[in-house]
């Protein structure tokens, strides 16, 4: 049974939280509890928090305004309010033009999907000068398991006129080490990025407690 906003103590509430420990002590899910406020009759604050988070992932081409007032709770006002919060956000801590010159220079676009309980699959398309042109969630999977085609990763780079990419995912159980899986689909994206003229930099695992870097363990 997920916990409900009335189940947690007020001093560990998300509002009460934020105000004692900052946003940065808080998951995607409180974070957006807070803007959404309440729940309704039948669904918690923190559910609808977490709906609201789904379609927003889900939504590659941009934040979908039908589709997030489709959600029970979700009206005009609450849907208006998350599309400017978001807005403004990216308008302000934009990652395009960020150089990469190691793994650890990407982990920050990645961190707020480690405590996600399914595999997020992220591209991030990078310019011949290894800065960054944007990223994106490409698939959202099982606890354990996401399935991603070359096709699927590499689409929206080829439109960005990309010269290289950063895959990573994150793992829900908690163990950095690759799976078979994880590491045939690297070959997959290696060989399918040479025939495109788009380099596979690195494929990132990661999770709250570390990363896998396949470039810094010599497999790329």
């Amino acid at each position: 049974m997920k916990k409900r906003i009335t189940d947690i103590p007020k001093s560990e509430r998300p509002r009460e939280r934020l105000l004692t420990r900052g946003p940065g002590a808080l998951s995607d899910v409180e974070l957006m509890a807070i803007l959404v406020g309440k729940g309704t009759e039948g669904h918690d604050v923190l559910s609808v928090a977490e709906r609201i988070i789904g379609t927003i992932d889900s939504c590659r081409a941009g934040l979908n305004m039908e589709e997030l007032q489709k959600i029970e709770g979700v009206g005009p006002a609450k849907a208006t309010l998350i599309a400017a919060a978001l807005e403004f956000s990216r308008r302000r801590i934009r990652p395009e033009g960020t150089k990469i010159s190691t793994p650890c220079d990407v982990l920050p676009l990645l961190s707020h999907y480690a405590d996600r309980k399914q595999e997020y699959f992220i591209c991030i398309s990078m310019n011949g000068a290894n800065e960054i042109i944007t990223s994106r969630v490409v698939s959202v999977g099982l606890v354990n398991k996401t399935q991603v085609h070359p096709r699927e990763v590499y689409a929206d780079p080829i439109t960005d006129r990309a010269s290289a990419v950063i895959v990573a995912h994150n793992h829900p159980s908690g163990s950095l080490t690759p799976s078979r899986e994880d590491r045939t689909i690297t070959e997959q994206l290696k060989s399918a990025g040479e025939m495109l003229g788009i380099s596979l930099l690195d494929h990132i695992i990661f999770n709250k407690k570390g990363y896998y870097s396949f470039l810094e363990h010599k497999e790329l």
